[in-house]
C-alpha cells in the first residue's frame, strides 16, 4: 500500500514516467464548469495529475475531444436487462457507464442469498464497477408468494462486503410509515448507512415519516411537483428512464444548476432491445441536453452527484486522487463514447476477454402446476376490477368494466380490449393461480407470457384465448423460464432465461435479436405496448399504485389488500 501511495505521489509530481497518459483532450470540471487544457496522467487505476504535461509509459493521444468523468447508473436490477452481469458489462460499459448501483433484488427473490452471493462474486471480475444494494424487501409484501425470504440477520452479514453499498430501495413503504416489525428491524440494522427509496406518490405527514426512517434516495418520482417535495424534504432524487417507467420527461424541468447537485439519473429495468436503440446513461444525456436543460448540470447527475449521494467519494470527478474512471467524447451534447476507462482500464474486447466468470445460479427454477384452458376461467362481481395500463408508467390505474358471466365465465372482450391475466406461483410452493382483468395491450389473439414478473418472478400471462394462455405457461417450465409469444396453439417465438428464470446465457447481441422478434410477434397478436414483457412484469408488484395481480389476486395496491 505505501509503494502504490509513493508510486501516485512521484507520478503526480512528474518524477516518474506515469503508467498511462490521455494527452491532448479538453477536460469538463464538473466544479467549476470550466475547461482544463493538459495531459490526464493516471497511475494504476487512479488519476495523479491534470492541467500539466506527462510522460507515460503508455500515451493515447485525445486531442480535441472532450473528458468527462464515468457514468453511474443510481438505481438497477441488471437481471432486467435479461443478461448476466458479466454481458451486461460488456453491453454498457462501452457507452460510458462506470459504475453500477444494483439491487439483485429479482435474483434474491427466486434464490436468496445464493443469488446476492452470485452478484457479489461477479462483482470481482467485471470491467465496470458493480455496487451492491442489499435487496431489503424480498418478498416486496405479504401479499405474493417468492421463492425467499430475507431478514434483517440474513443481510447483516453481507453488510461490510467491499462492494455493498448499504440497504436497497425500500419498498414497502407502508411497512416502514406503519412501524412493520420486520422493516424495522432492516432500518435498524442498517442505520446510518445509506438505504435506497422506493415511495410512488407519497407526500405529506406520510413522506415526512418514510424520510425520518434514514432513507436518502427515491427513484419513483412521476412528476415534477412529487419531486419537487421530496427534494425539500432532503431525499436525493434519482430520474429514472428504463424500458418501462420513463419519468425522464416529467422530470427534465427540475434538473437545473441549483438542484444537479442533488439529482441524479438511474435506469432501474433497462433491456438490451432498448440499449441497443437508444442507449443506456448516455441516451438520458443526450436527451436531457436535447430538452434544454444545462448541459455541466446533466454532467454532474451522471457522475460527482451520484457519486456523493451515494457515499463513493473516490469518483465523480477527473481530479488527481480519483479513480480512472473517464469517458472520452467528440461532443458534449451527442454523448457517445470514443473510448471508455474504468479503473484505468480501456472498456474494449481485450478487457473484456480478460475476465473470469462465475457460474450461474438457480438453474430449473421454474416448478410450476402444469396448467390447462380451464384453470384461466374467472367468476366475480359483474362490476369487475380491471388493471388499466398507463404506458410508459408503471403506475396502472383501478378502473372498473360491467362484464357479463356466461355459463359461469367473465370472459375477455377484445373489443373492449380487455384481456385476461392470470399468475401461476412456479416456486413449487402452493401452485396458486390468480385471474383477473387488464386494459391496455390491445391484445386481439393468442398470449404472452414471462416468468420475468416483479418482484416474485411467478409466471405472468396475458391473452385472450385460455388454451394458448396454457400453452405459453407451460413453455416457460420447459425452457426454464423466459418470454414466450403463443397463437393459435403454436409457440411463435420465445427467449430462454435459464438463470432463474430472469437471465440468458447467450450474448447480449443474441438477446437483442430475439427480443426483436418477440417484439414483432407480440405485435402480430394485436398488441400495441412498445414493451410488453417488461410492462406484463410490473402488472405483478403490489407495491406500485394503484390495481396490480399476484398469485393471490387482484390487490388495490391503495388499501395494501388483496381484494
Amino acid at each position: 500500500m505505501r509503494e502504490q501511495l509513493e508510486r501516485r505521489i512521484a507520478q503526480g509530481r512528474g518524477d516518474e514516467r506515469a503508467d498511462l497518459v490521455l494527452r491532448g483532450g479538453r477536460v469538463l470540471c464538473l466544479v467549476t464548469g470550466q475547461e482544463i487544457a493538459g495531459d490526464v496522467a493516471i497511475c494504476g487505476d487512479t488519476i495523479v495529475g491534470v492541467s500539466a504535461g506527462y510522460d507515460g509509459a503508455r500515451v493515447i493521444d485525445v486531442t480535441g475531444k472532450w473528458l468527462v468523468p464515468g457514468f453511474i447508473d443510481t438505481h438497477l436490477h441488471i437481471e432486467s436487462s435479461c443478461i448476466t452481469p458479466h454481458e451486461f458489462d460488456r453491453c454498457v460499459a462501452p457507452r460510458g457507464v462506470t459504475t453500477a448501483i444494483c439491487d439483485p433484488h429479482e435474483i434474491a427473490n427466486v434464490a436468496g442469498l445464493a443469488g446476492i452471493d452470485y452478484f457479489l462474486a461477479a462483482s470481482a471480475q467485471t470491467v465496470m464497477d458493480i455496487r451492491v444494494n442489499l435487496s431489503s424487501c424480498v418478498p416486496s409484501s405479504h401479499m405474493e408468494t417468492g421463492g425467499a425470504a430475507l431478514s434483517a440477520a440474513d443481510l447483516a452479514p453481507l453488510a461490510e462486503h467491499p462492494s455493498v453499498i448499504g440497504l436497497a430501495e425500500f419498498m414497502n413503504f407502508p411497512g416502514v410509515i406503519h412501524r412493520d416489525p420486520g422493516c424495522m428491524d432492516k432500518l435498524a440494522a442498517f442505520a446510518g448507512r445509506h438505504i435506497d427509496g422506493h415511495a410512488p406518490l407519497l407526500s405529506g405527514r406520510d413522506l415526512n415519516a418514510y424520510v425520518a426512517a434514514g432513507i436518502r434516495t427515491e427513484h419513483e418520482c412521476t412528476s415534477a411537483a412529487e419531486a419537487r417535495e421530496k427534494l425539500q424534504k432532503g431525499l436525493r432524487v434519482l430520474i429514472r428512464e428504463g424500458s418501462v417507467s420513463k419519468d425522464l420527461d416529467a422530470l427534465a424541468e427540475l434538473l437545473t444548476p441549483i438542484t444537479a447537485p442533488y439529482m441524479c439519473l438511474c435506469t432501474d429495468d433497462r433491456n438490451p432491445l432498448d440499449i441497443a436503440e437508444h442507449g443506456h446513461l448516455d441516451h438520458m444525456i443526450r436527451s436531457l441536453i436535447a430538452k434544454g436543460c444545462d448541459t455541466l448540470s446533466v454532467y454532474r447527475a451522471a457522475s460527482l452527484s451520484a457519486a456523493e449521494a451515494f457515499g463513493l467519494k473516490d469518483r465523480g470527478q477527473i481530479a488527481p486522487g480519483k479513480r480512472a474512471d473517464i469517458v472520452v467524447l467528440e461532443d458534449l451534447a451527442e454523448c457517445r463514447a470514443a473510448m471508455v476507462f474504468c479503473g484505468g482500464v480501456l472498456a474494449d474486447d481485450a478487457a473484456f476477454a480478460a475476465r473470469a466468470t462465475t457460474a450461474p445460479v438457480a438453474r430449473a427454477s421454474v416448478r410450476a402446476p402444469q396448467v390447462s384452458a380451464a384453470d384461466f376461467r374467472h367468476n366475480g362481481p359483474a362490476q369487475a376490477h380491471v388493471i388499466g395500463i398507463l404506458p410508459g408508467k408503471i403506475i396502472t390505474e383501478h378502473r372498473r368494466a360491467e362484464i357479463p358471466t356466461i355459463d359461469g365465465d367473465q370472459r375477455p372482450d377484445p373489443a373492449r380490449d380487455l384481456a385476461r391475466i392470470a399468475v401461476i406461483e412456479r416456486h413449487g410452493v402452493n401452485g396458486n393461480i390468480a385471474t383477473g382483468f387488464v386494459q391496455g395491450f390491445g391484445m386481439t389473439r393468442g398470449a404472452i407470457a414471462s416468468t420475468v414478473c416483479h418482484d416474485h418472478h411467478n409466471i405472468a400471462v396475458v391473452g385472450q384465448d385460455y388454451a394458448d394462455m396454457a400453452l405459453a405457461a407451460n413453455r416457460l417450465g420447459q425452457i426454464e423460464g423466459g418470454f414466450v409469444v403463443v397463437a393459435d396453439g403454436a409457440v411463435l417465438a420465445e427467449l430462454p432465461l435459464p438463470v432463474a428464470g430472469l437471465m440468458s446465457l447467450d450474448p447480449f447481441e443474441v438477446v437483442h435479436q430475439r427480443l426483436i422478434a418477440l417484439r414483432s410477434t407480440a405485435r402480430s397478436l394485436g398488441v400495441t405496448l412498445e414493451e410488453p414483457f417488461l410492462q406484463l412484469a410490473f402488472l405483478a408488484l403490489p407495491v406500485i399504485p394503484h390495481l396490480k395481480i399476484t398469485d393471490h389476486g387482484m390487490v388495490d395496491v391503495d388499501r395494501f389488500a388483496v381484494i
